[in-house]
């Protein structure tokens, strides 16, 4: 390992990772004797370690005082894999609509009270709407996060408007809890919403809702273009894709 490698690592974080991955290794809960064997961490070293790790649920201590991974490891791995397997099906989508609409088209998820982006689709052409993967929107102010609350319920959404108070982005933005409850609603029952300008002037969106085998709400897709070249037609696309791809999550809806 060369010397700048050496000094970017962080001690107390190389530690922690080499007691989970000690844990790891055992089919049963294991001794914090045998851990700090196996690391060559001194016992009040490990012990403390794991104690922060315990606190962050990355590792769970069981009666007997013996260590185990912890249920958070489980959650990350399966929303990670989850994501994988999520963009593999939407992307041969995406690119396909990009191509039929000529436009930018948007792969998201929900986290808390936000919408991240973490694919996209973006045409090649001088000017198109860009959304960064990894950035994020608040739910009120996007096509697939109007869905996403309204998916939720009306007690969500009145959670929702209490805990971020519907801060407006634009003059079109939805900042009233009767507008965004109707707005909600209205969308959830036509399958489609619509983002008039609402988190960004110029912009317009159409977005849908994914459902995975569980029928639960995967991820939303939508699709981003100058205000002046949107078009309402595009809705049957989008519904369209929205079907295919959550077909192929394994979502089966009701006849």
């Amino acid at each position: 390992m060369s010397s700048t490698q050496n000094n970017n690592r962080i001690q107390v974080i190389d530690r922690a990772a080499s007691l989970i991955d000690a844990i790891a290794r055992y089919r049963d809960p294991v001794s914090l004797k045998i851990l700090s064997a196996e690391t060559g961490l001194h016992a009040s070293t490990a012990h403390r370690i794991l104690g922060s790790l315990i606190q962050n649920r990355l590792v769970e201590r069981d009666p007997a005082g013996h260590y185990r991974l912890g249920l958070r490891l489980l959650q990350l791995g399966v929303r990670l894999h989850s994501n994988i397997d999520l963009r593999s099906v939407a992307l041969p989508v995406m690119g396909r609509l990009r191509d039929e609409l000529g436009e930018s088209i948007n792969l998201t998820i929900r986290e808390g009270d936000e919408v991240v982006y973490i694919e996209k689709a973006t045409p090649n052409r001088m000017m198109h709407v860009q959304q960064l993967v990894g950035a994020r929107a608040p739910l009120h102010v996007t096509a697939v996060g109007k869905l996403m609350l309204g998916a939720a319920g009306d007690d969500a959404i009145r959670g929702y408007a209490q805990r971020t108070n519907l801060p407006a982005y634009t003059r079109n933005t939805i900042n009233s809890l009767p507008r965004l409850l109707e707005e909600c609603a209205n969308s959830l029952k036509l399958g489609y919403a619509l983002d008039n300008e609402e988190a960004e002037i110029d912009v317009g969106c159409i977005g849908v809702l994914l459902y995975d085998g569980s029928g639960n709400v995967a991820a939303g897709l939508s699709v981003s273009a100058p205000i002046d070249r949107r078009r309402r037609a595009w809705v049957d696309n989008m519904l369209d894709a929205g079907r295919e791809i959550s077909r192929q999550l394994g979502h089966h809806p009701p006849q």
